[in-house]
């Protein structure tokens, strides 16, 4: 049952430090995140969202907990020491985690009068991966973001992220051409197609309140 259910979602972008005063980030507004945790505050669960940087308007979501971070390591912190807490029903990782970070850690400004600058990215850790290591029988949802898949590669890249990272539901979304499509993965049936967020976040409501 949902209602009073403590719900964990994940939301927006993360910064990597290239330097002392640059970052290396992604385009993700946490929109996602946010229309979901509106929709399952709706439905009566307790729900806090680990928000990343933006301008989204958070005095607009009342009666969800909102914990702001920044950095990639600020993250992984904050939904580690969530998790381990032990008192979450369900998460929803929509975050847009960094996949590359610097191979060596740069402590000061690098200089703006450089003619040119090589910078070795090393992959950051598949947080997704470790979503059920802290509670056994949490309801787990992951989503797979290819911006200019067709329906095809889509749902291929979905499933490949439910068996990998061991989640119960994958959302799989694109925007080719501008236009919002996702689907919504099992291990057994696909929903959608969804052509925006809001029928997607009610859906995917439902779908995890029949596993709670």
């Amino acid at each position: 049952m949902v209602t009073k259910s403590k719900i964990l979602i994940t939301a927006g972008s993360t910064w990597v430090a290239l330097d002392k005063v640059r970052v290396i980030s992604n385009i993700a507004s946490g929109q996602t995140g946010f229309i979901l945790a509106n929709k399952f505050k709706q439905i009566g669960a307790k729900v806090t969202l680990l928000l990343g940087p933006g301008n989204l308007k958070v005095s607009r979501l009342q009666g969800v907990k909102i914990v702001r971070f920044k950095y990639l390591s600020e993250f992984e912190q904050l939904l580690k020491e969530e998790l381990a807490k032990k008192i979450y029903a369900a998460v929803i990782h929509a975050a847009a985690v960094a996949d590359y970070q610097p191979e060596k850690k740069i402590h000061h400004k690098i200089s703006s009068r450089l003619n040119s600058l090589k910078i070795n990215l090393v992959p950051t850790k598949k947080l997704v991966n470790s979503l059920k290591d802290y509670t056994p029988g949490l309801v787990a949802v992951g989503f797979k973001f290819e911006p200019d898949a067709e329906k095809n590669r889509l749902i291929k890249k979905g499933k490949q992220l439910l068996k990998q990272a061991n989640l119960d539901l994958v959302v799989a979304n694109s925007n080719k051409n501008k236009a919002y499509q996702a689907y919504i993965l099992d291990g057994s049936y696909r929903y959608g197609p969804f052509l925006n967020k809001t029928s997607m976040a009610v859906c995917l409501s439902k779908l995890v309140k029949k596993r709670l």
